[in-house]
């Protein structure tokens, strides 16, 4: 044994030295979106504090592609060495899993969690004609008129699908899905009363419910958001536990050293619980948030839970 353990060391070294020196050249933090998005914001507003902490430069790369797996799968498979850090989303990672279709990585098996980066609220709107102003006179009219109402999406098994299922679910009401291809387009139908209840990104209607060219009923975390702060959240207005949104989070590959995730999660707390950086993701509508690992490695098998019950029960399905 004493043999077989002499063997080993040689191996073992130049990963423990490399832990000890970790970072000494640029680390690479993929955004799994392209540029402009939620994801893409948090990757860049994250990189350079985080870049500051660790005396090395952060350099985002975006590589889009199949809702976030493209760039989720690059990350996974990257050499476990600390270079290369993953900005994972809840779509890809906590809802994709349970949607049918085979991923090409494993994300409980092939990634390790480090903390929590950012969650995102969605508002609750609906299109100016239609004769509600309340989550309570929404659910009223749809009960009165089962299967009338048609709710957009950015896409099937996208989270604002699942936020609206999830609010039908509990509500016990029944609506027709409308799948866009992103909110954009869906957010125009919207205003053009081709759909009438969207779940969509605060900064997408923020403005639209100022000019009152839309209703925003409520929004859907857990607490208030900073930008619409009159809005009650869903829970808050009828439907007492709901909570639904997006969530954005650092993520290592499997088998990285202890003292790296170590290092790292330090440098994050320092960054996400920065004054500055907080305000500038608040004015997005989102709230920056630090974990610990093991916090985040629960919150992230919690979520998972989550939506893959709902998805069961509803029938959510890829095609």
């Amino acid at each position: 044994m004493l043999r077989r353990t002499l063997v080993l060391l040689p191996a073992l070294l130049p990963l423990t030295a490399a832990a000890q020196t970790w970072p000494d050249r640029p680390i690479r933090l993929i955004a799994p979106f392209a540029p402009g998005g939620g994801a893409d914001f948090t990757a860049r507003a994250v990189a350079p504090l985080l870049g500051e902490q660790l005396g090395q430069t952060v350099v985002v790369e975006n590589r889009a592609g199949a809702n976030g797996v493209v760039g989720s799968d690059i990350a996974a498979k990257a050499a476990p060495d600390g270079y290369t850090i993953l900005l994972g989303v809840a779509g890809t990672l906590a809802v994709a899993p349970h949607l049918g279709e085979p991923l090409p990585f494993d994300p409980a098996r092939d990634l390790i969690p480090v903390s929590l980066a950012a969650t995102s609220p969605f508002v609750l709107t609906v299109t100016k004609s239609l004769p509600v102003d309340s989550v309570q006179s929404l659910i009223a009219y749809a009960k009165a008129n089962p299967g009338k109402l048609n709710f957009g999406s950015s896409g099937k098994g996208g989270a604002p699908q699942l936020a609206t299922e999830l609010f039908a679910s509990m509500a016990g009401i029944k609506m027709v899905h409308v799948p866009y291809r992103g909110l954009g387009p869906a957010v125009a139908d919207l205003l053009a009363g081709q759909i009438q209840v969207l779940f969509a990104d605060v900064p997408l209607v923020a403005e639209h419910a100022r000019a009152g060219t839309l209703k925003a009923l409520a929004v859907s975390g857990r607490t208030r958001s900073s930008v619409m702060p009159d809005l009650p959240t869903v829970a808050e207005a009828g439907l007492p536990g709901y909570a639904a949104g997006t969530w954005y989070g650092i993520f290592l590959p499997a088998r990285t050293q202890a003292a790296i995730i170590e290092r790292l999660s330090a440098a994050l707390k320092t960054v996400l619980t920065n004054d500055g950086l907080k305000a500038m993701v608040a004015k997005q509508g989102a709230e920056a948030q630090w974990m610990t690992p093991g916090q985040f490695a629960e919150f992230v098998r919690t979520d998972s839970t989550k939506w893959g019950t709902l998805i069961r029960e509803v029938g959510i399905k890829v095609d």
